[in-house]
């Protein structure tokens, strides 16, 4: 019997939900000061049906300047991935570091649009390394299921 051969193939990109906020506008935009901008993370994975998992990478962008929000984007970019004969050890990487890996370009992108079309400068979001906040995330979850036993 001959070994299945591993498959991982991109099904679908797309955005699965865009909102943005500019709370103080019209006054805002009167401001010449650089804002101070926030960036939150965050990733989760399962599984669709046999062989296909959808991957989330929602990011968070919040700029402010002396307590007042000048705007709050977050998109959440998806991605449907057909993965197949990988061992079950190995899916949960795949699916919070290789996937994000794949979405991240595309997020970054939406986001930036969308602040310029809001009116501001474009907000470039430097690369990240999904594999870093896998295993922090990994290591967190460790100690917590290690205090709560």
């Amino acid at each position: 019997m001959s070994e299945q051969q591993p498959v991982f193939s991109i099904e679908k990109v797309y955005v699965k939900d865009l909102s943005l906020e500019i709370p103080n506008a019209p006054q805002i935009f009167l401001e010449r000061e650089n804002p101070k901008i926030d960036v939150q993370l965050e990733t989760k994975g399962g599984a669709v049906q046999e062989g296909f998992y959808e991957t989330q990478l929602t990011i968070t962008v919040t700029a402010t300047l002396n307590d007042k929000t000048l705007f709050l984007v977050e998109a959440t970019q998806a991605g449907i991935f057909q993965i197949r004969h990988i061992p079950a050890e190995e899916l949960d990487p795949i699916l919070g570091v290789a996937c994000p890996n794949i979405l991240f370009p595309y997020a970054r992108e939406v986001i930036s649009d969308m602040v310029t079309r809001a009116g501001f400068p474009p907000v470039l979001l430097n690369p990240m390394n999904f594999e870093a906040l896998y295993q922090q995330r990994a290591q967190e979850a460790a100690e917590g299921a290690a205090t709560t036993h």
